[in-house]
């Protein structure tokens, strides 16, 4: 039997086995985050400031009662920053909510409607926060001339999106996508726009290092079996693409071997 090393998803120094990154909203409660949280096998998880308490008002229920730093990577987010300077102010802020945690995810939009990444103030603010001494994994578009930028800047993890946030539209762009990983010498996990497990399977079987997800979870009918669904589909797609898939031929290809047959 081949004896593999552990295949581990590593970013900014540090080791996961899990290469499935969840969010912690849209849920029905604390409760149910850590239910979906658990059932997808998440090591990291997303946070919004501007919209989740993690102990910015002491009188509410804390994500972190629930998710404990302790046992889980949290990893807190910009969402719903539209310029550099909410950005970079929103995650100054969590660095000393999380007791000067360095790991952080960069996203600032270009509007309210289709929730874009803005590039320009992303690397403006990419670039502040990796100076005041941020590891920055950062949401982005699937341009790959941008991700090349975001990468020579120093940020820890490039994050294009599949497709617009919370769309469940899948991969409309698998050849972008392709061009990002061939390129980067940093992870590059697919953020935005997963909405089913076959979604996430084709993200990994491209060879993203991971996925990132919320509303493909939090919104399904049944929460706590997509979780389920969507590890197996990451553990799946990464397989698949460890394993190196036939080529694909415009004809038939027998599947036992015509030499040696018996007459």
């Amino acid at each position: 039997m081949t004896q593999h090393t552990p295949d581990l998803l590593t970013i900014a120094g540090k080791t996961y086995q899990s290469r499935l990154l969840v969010g912690s909203g849209k849920y029905r409660d604390l409760a149910q985050t850590r239910a979906a949280t658990d059932a997808a096998g998440a090591e990291i998880v997303t946070v919004a400031i501007r919209r989740v308490n993690i102990g910015q008002d002491p009188a509410a229920p804390s994500l972190l009662d629930v998710l404990p730093p302790s046992h889980y990577t949290i990893l807190p987010n910009t969402a719903g920053c539209y310029n550099a300077r909410d950005a970079i102010y929103t995650l100054q802020m969590a660095r000393e909510l999380l007791n000067g945690q360095k790991l952080v995810k960069l996203e600032v939009l270009g509007d309210e409607k289709s929730l874009f990444p803005h590039m320009p103030e992303t690397l403006i603010a990419a670039e502040a926060l990796v100076r005041d001494g941020f590891d920055v994994m950062v949401y982005c578009s699937d341009d790959p001339i941008q991700a090349r930028l975001l990468e020579q800047i120093g940020c820890v993890a490039v994050m294009p999106l599949a497709s617009l946030i919370g769309s469940g539209m899948g991969i409309v762009n698998p050849w972008n996508l392709s061009l990002i990983i061939e390129q980067a010498t940093v992870p590059v996990l697919v953020d935005a726009g997963v909405g089913t497990a076959s979604d996430a399977a084709i993200a990994m079987e491209l060879g993203c290092d991971g996925v990132l997800m919320n509303s493909a979870i939090a919104g399904a009918r049944d929460p706590l079996r997509m979780a389920r669904a969507m590890r197996l589909a990451v553990q799946a797609g990464r397989e698949a693409y460890l394993a190196g898939r036939i080529p694909k031929r415009h004809a038939a290809s027998p599947s036992s071997p015509m030499a040696g047959r018996v007459a």
